[in-house]
């Protein structure tokens, strides 16, 4: 959620920033509506102050005039004068209306991110080369030749848009994950271990709700009164656990990962670069995290970025890194960095790490601050988050950038232990 602050004192730079993900016309309405709700809910309080003041003053002649053993003067209301109980309804109703029409409000971007969709993303750093293959072997084929991920029985227990791993394939899913948490408590996050099924109020603090409501798995009310979702991602439960929290400025940054399984709704592709595991309504992924002051960010952003690339480095893999245009990031994020993997059967990168920062966006919806030492006031922590890593992805890269010419597949080294093989051969 944006600062109300902000937008009275410089409106027009946070239009200039919004116009870079909104039609600049949708901006100016918006902005129209916050401010006229803004300016009433500050009427309404200056009026309810009064009346409340008023009352008070009443109340003070009227016992004085008893102590005075003179009759109390009862004053007639005056017509139209709204009552206390009248004026705290309405204002209910207004910052009611007015958190809705800010929690709408995307972030705003970073200064060096450019507005635009897809079309406007930038590579800003590549690692390796393609592999040169002479005949190339999609990850589909390759996981039925090897017998590692069963398509068809997924579809059977889960419907469309499910897996189900299977011997060394499970295997290697499985020693991705561990891999990945090893090297996550190496750099100093701490492991947790969250529910999958989250309350309504931790969607609204990440910022997938309200806009992004139809993307995650409802329990229905009758089962669940509060209101509870199937979780899209670990971020969502990360920051959730710390909401209404003031965090300790000394323990800042806070790094913390989660691994889980993430659900989501999403349409599936037909077309050949979302076959297999690239794309599905359940993959695994190992998330991390920080929470920081405010001047820590944007270094801890580029050592989120260098960690997980070195993850996916370590794994040998060809990758790139783009960054991503206003319109292509998360509404809640004011900068994003992917990490994109090679796919030699399609010709393209397909991501499999968002590394974003959200400066004090996710904090004002989670109420989640810290106190300057020795300070009485509050300030908001900024928070990051980033894949590290989704294994949906990085699984079928590695089955083609390791692919041999008799079927086989190369295990990348720092997996060979967990596997218990250095490469996978066809059945």
């Amino acid at each position: 959620m944006l600062d109300m602050e902000l937008i009275r004192k410089d409106r027009d730079a946070v239009a200039s920033a919004l116009a870079k993900r909104m039609d600049p016309a949708e901006v100016s309405r918006a902005l129209d509506e916050i401010q006229q709700l803004d300016q009433q809910r500050r009427s309404l309080i200056t009026e309810i102050d009064g009346e409340r003041q008023r009352r008070k003053a009443e109340a003070r002649a009227y016992a004085e005039a008893k102590r005075a053993g003179r009759e109390p003067e009862v004053a007639a209301p005056e017509a139209g004068r709204k009552g206390l109980t009248e004026l705290e309804a309405e204002l209910d109703e207004t910052q009611a209306r007015l958190r809705d029409r800010m929690s709408e409000l995307p972030n705003l971007p970073a200064d060096d991110v450019v507005p635009g969709g897809k079309e406007a993303n930038r590579v800003v750093k590549t690692f390796g080369e393609p592999p040169a293959i002479e005949k190339v072997r999609d990850h589909v084929e390759l996981s039925r030749m090897l017998g590692l991920v069963d398509h068809e029985r997924g579809v059977k227990l889960g419907g469309s848009g499910f897996w189900m791993y299977t011997g060394v394939g499970a295997r290697l899913e499985w020693a991705l994950l561990n891999f990945f948490i090893d090297e996550n408590v190496k750099a100093g996050y701490e492991f947790l271990l969250p529910p999958h099924l989250l309350l309504e109020s931790a969607g609204f603090a990440a910022g997938q709700f309200p806009k992004f409501t139809e993307d995650v798995y409802h329990v229905d009310r009758a089962s669940a009164p509060r209101g509870q979702f199937l979780l899209p991602t670990a971020e969502t439960a990360i920051l959730g656990a710390f909401q209404d929290e003031i965090l300790d400025t000394a323990k800042l940054p806070l790094k913390a990962f989660a691994y889980t399984p993430c659900y989501r709704r999403e349409a599936g592709g037909s077309h050949s670069d979302e076959r297999g595991t690239v794309r599905g309504h359940q993959f695994n992924k190992v998330e991390i995290f920080q929470f920081t002051l405010p001047e820590q960010a944007e270094a801890a952003h580029e050592e989120m970025v260098a960690h997980a690339e070195s993850l996916v480095e370590k794994l040998g893999l060809h990758y790139q890194r783009s960054l991503l245009s206003a319109g292509d990031a998360s509404a809640a994020m004011k900068k994003t960095l992917d990490i994109e993997v090679w796919m030699p059967s399609t010709g393209k990168y397909k991501e499999v790490s968002s590394v974003s920062w959200a400066g004090d966006y996710q904090a004002r919806r989670a109420a989640i601050r810290y106190r300057e030492p020795g300070g009485k006031q509050t300030r908001f922590v900024h928070t990051l988050n980033g894949s590290a890593l989704a294994t949906s992805r990085l699984f079928p890269a590695i089955l083609e950038q390791f692919q041999q010419p008799d079927g086989s597949v190369v295990i990348p080294e720092p997996l060979q232990n967990r596997v218990g093989t250095d490469r996978l051969t066809p059945r």
